[in-house]
């Protein structure tokens, strides 16, 4: 059974118990920005968004069939307050909470079933190596993103690449790099688009520096379409670290376009740098 699989399966069977990352992360005996990463990879979504969506979706399905107390249900729901899940039900279904009561009715609600991922196809791993990187210094362009929200990242790199990109001192010679901090609590990360430096000159402005310290990656190859690389990281998160029994490290993510990458196109591959802890 996958990562995913496991933390779907932890909180179907736990959904009126508290749960946070951490306790889902736990119980599938991986760390929290690993959980984070498989789960947004696999499912786009970051897992506490769908928790809340899956636990207000069985919260307006009890109201539909006639709840008689709301505060019972938003406790139910993980909610301390009458209002505190007012406000979380109407953002995700336009609608108060009382209303569907009255209508007895989910039609129309944005409602979300459970996932299922086990007959979902991976993308066939090439083997993977063990390599000892060194330092890393580079300038950047840092964006916030989450698992939901990825399309941001293409253009983010459009902006670097017409913009600070040309403007940066001492680039070593290639193609610049991505950079993937770990996700957080709510599935958000940093994305940095750089340019690997011999030296820090002076930093153009809205860049940034980044300076990451030798470690020991696990490294894997993404074959396909740079548009489908979260189903080569999926694949790395939910089986290939687990079987191989290698630990990340919470330390950036690198991403090194191969030589034969078009920027123009997204062909030609590139590999995933995953850090391991000691």
């Amino acid at each position: 059974m996958s990562v995913v699989d496991k933390a779907l399966w932890v909180i179907e069977r736990n959904s009126e118990c508290e749960l946070s990352l951490s306790t889902v992360a736990e119980a599938c005996g991986v760390s929290r920005s690993h959980l984070a990463s498989a789960f947004g990879s696999s499912t786009g979504w970051p897992l506490m968004k769908y928790l809340r969506a899956r636990r207000l979706t069985c919260a307006a399905q009890t109201l539909a069939q006639g709840a008689p107390d709301i505060l019972a249900v938003a406790l139910d729901a993980g909610y301390g307050s009458h209002e505190a899940f007012t406000r979380a039900f109407r953002d995700q279904f336009e609608l108060p909470p009382e209303r569907v009561r009255e209508r007895a009715s989910t039609q129309g609600l944005a409602l979300v079933a459970p996932l299922d991922l086990r007959n979902r196809a991976r993308p066939a791993l090439a083997p993977p190596w063990l390599a000892d990187g060194p330092a890393v210094r580079a300038v950047g362009l840092s964006r916030r993103h989450s698992f939901d929200k990825v399309i941001g990242i293409p253009i983010q790199w459009q902006v670097f690449m017409a913009g600070g990109y040309g403007q940066i001192p001492h680039r070593v010679e290639g193609i610049p790099i991505g950079i993937q901090q770990p996700a957080d609590e709510q599935g958000g990360f940093d994305y940095v688009c750089a340019a690997e430096v011999s030296a820090f000159g002076r930093v153009p402005e809205d860049l940034l520096r980044i300076e990451i310290a030798p470690c020991r990656y696990a490294v894997f190859e993404h074959r396909g379409h740079v548009s489908t690389v979260l189903d080569t990281y999926a694949a790395i998160w939910n089986e290939a670290l687990p079987e191989h029994e290698w630990t990340p490290a919470q330390s950036p993510i690198i991403e090194r376009h191969s030589p034969e990458f078009d920027p123009d196109t997204g062909e030609g591959g590139l590999s995933l740098w995953i850090p391991l802890a000691d």
